[in-house]
């Protein structure tokens, strides 16, 4: 059976972009979804002039039904459905709880949330029936733990981190294992043209690597759940986080 067919969404820039090239690069066929259909042909064409022909672009508002359902009907018109299922798209608000918009909020959970719950709805089906199937989910470390100034965001990556659980276990009887994926502050463009220099920096000074991570680190966690080498791994929240996560918060403490 053909296993090799990954769907993935916000698969135009940052950790998306990176995921496509590693799986194009070791022969899968990629369909990357985005909103902005001027990135994605600029991004098809710049694959396909690196010699990359399995590559396809299909417009996807991933908080609306009707526009999940045609991407996949588009997957299976071009590669007769997918194998992986890879919900990267995602945005980010930040501020206090009593300060958040109630388009904040909901949009939050509509791109964040609710896109998980739509790819299931028309990607999960076609798993079922031939009893194999990987889901991945790009959450954060936010949805493990709490930070000042992002309650919304903590709240919606926080409601992934326990759906992947219940997926895990609904859908194993089915062969799909569906899993997350949890990184740190990561090196995109849309985090480095946004964020202050000093900011940047001091995301670096926090983690015990010294530095942030890149797309490409998550495109090989991302890899390497939907390979064979992660088998026996299902429900999981992998933080991807170069030890950000590891520390109490605690000062240091001289003996």
């Amino acid at each position: 059976m053909e296993k090799n067919r990954v769907f993935i969404t916000g698969g135009t820039s940052g950790m998306g972009k990176a995921a496509a090239e590693l799986f194009l690069k070791e022969g899968w066929k990629v369909i990357i979804a985005d909103i902005n259909n001027v990135n994605g042909e600029k991004v098809i064409s710049e694959f396909k002039s690196l010699g990359y022909n399995n590559i396809f672009f299909v417009h996807c508002d991933v908080s609306k039904d009707e526009d999940m359902k045609k991407a996949y009907e588009f997957s299976k018109e071009k590669l007769d459905g997918v194998d992986c299922v890879i919900n990267n798209a995602g945005i980010w608000y930040g501020g206090m709880l009593h300060e958040t918009t109630d388009n904040e909020w909901n949009k939050l959970f509509d791109i964040d949330v609710k896109s998980i719950y739509l790819s299931a709805k028309y990607f999960v089906p076609d798993m079922i029936e031939r009893k194999f199937g990987n889901i991945i989910n790009t959450v954060s470390i936010s949805g493990m733990y709490g930070d000042y100034n992002m309650a919304a965001y903590n709240a919606a990556k926080g409601a992934v981190t326990n759906l992947v659980r219940a997926m895990a276990l609904d859908y194993g009887k089915f062969g799909i294992r569906v899993n997350n994926i949890c990184p740190s502050a990561c090196a995109t463009p849309m985090f480095l043209t946004h964020q202050d220099p000093k900011v940047i920096e001091s995301f670096e000074k926090a983690s015990p690597l010294g530095r942030l991570c890149t797309p490409e680190d998550i495109a090989k966690a991302m890899y390497f759940l939907a390979t064979d080498n992660s088998s026996f791994i299902t429900g999981i929240n992998l933080p991807v986080a170069g030890g950000m996560n590891i520390h109490t918060g605690q000062p240091v403490q001289i003996r």
